[in-house]
């Protein structure tokens, strides 16, 4: 049941305001690449660099992973503007949901990167978040969101703390603190309220191109 439920964004593409989410294909892989040469990004996230091989097999594994959806940020403002333009020249950054606590299928562990870096300070990464809590909401049946951010990811723990998001823990061996959102009927209904602009389309492997 979970396998299916987290395969099932890999024809979905979630139109917003400022940003477009679209499933983590082999054509976005290139970018990936090249962004996670940086060593700010590996800090911020905590990862190793890794060959263009190993990005492929690991793009692979991330699309068939059980416990894992994925969504590829694209800056709609620049993909709306050029219709045809690929969707790799658009890429704003990805955003992902993990299922990782076995006890209680509820939980989410949502975590943003926006790494490119003409997209940063212009409200993408909230818009993801946004719209990724509620796709976890409305389509994973999620009630509790965490997200883990390194202790100097200052930008990164404000945003999730202007979206209700309450710091829990603080860990000084992972240098991360942890914050957590529970949606109450009122939290949910926020929620629901701030992505009701958000539209579904089909997507396909890449095909798909603005109207």
């Amino acid at each position: 049941m979970q396998a299916a439920t987290m395969r099932l964004n890999q024809n979905t593409l979630l139109l917003g305001k400022k940003v477009v989410l679209v499933p983590y294909t082999s054509e976005h892989v290139p970018r990936y690449h090249e962004w996670m040469k940086s060593e700010e990004l590996q800090r911020l996230t905590a990862s190793e660099p890794l060959t263009l091989e190993q990005e492929y097999a690991m793009q692979q594994s991330w699309r068939e992973d059980a416990d894992k959806c994925t969504f590829i940020v694209l800056d709609a403002e620049k993909w709306q503007a050029q219709p045809g333009i690929t969707e790799e020249s658009c890429m704003a950054g990805d955003v992902n949901l993990f299922l990782t606590d076995l006890e209680d299928p509820t939980v989410g562990e949502i975590e943003v990167m926006i790494a490119e870096p003409s997209c940063r300070g212009r409200g993408l990464g909230t818009e993801a978040v946004l719209m990724m809590l509620s796709y976890g909401v409305t389509k994973l049946g999620l009630t509790k969101f965490e997200a883990k951010i390194g202790q100097g990811n200052e930008p990164s723990i404000r945003m999730f703390r202007k979206l209700y998001f309450e710091q829990v823990a603080v860990s000084s061996v992972f240098q991360e603190v942890t914050l957590r959102l529970i949606l109450d009927e009122p939290v949910r209904q926020w929620l629901l309220e701030q992505t009701s602009h958000v539209e579904e389309k089909p997507y396909r492997d890449g095909s798909a191109e603005p109207c």
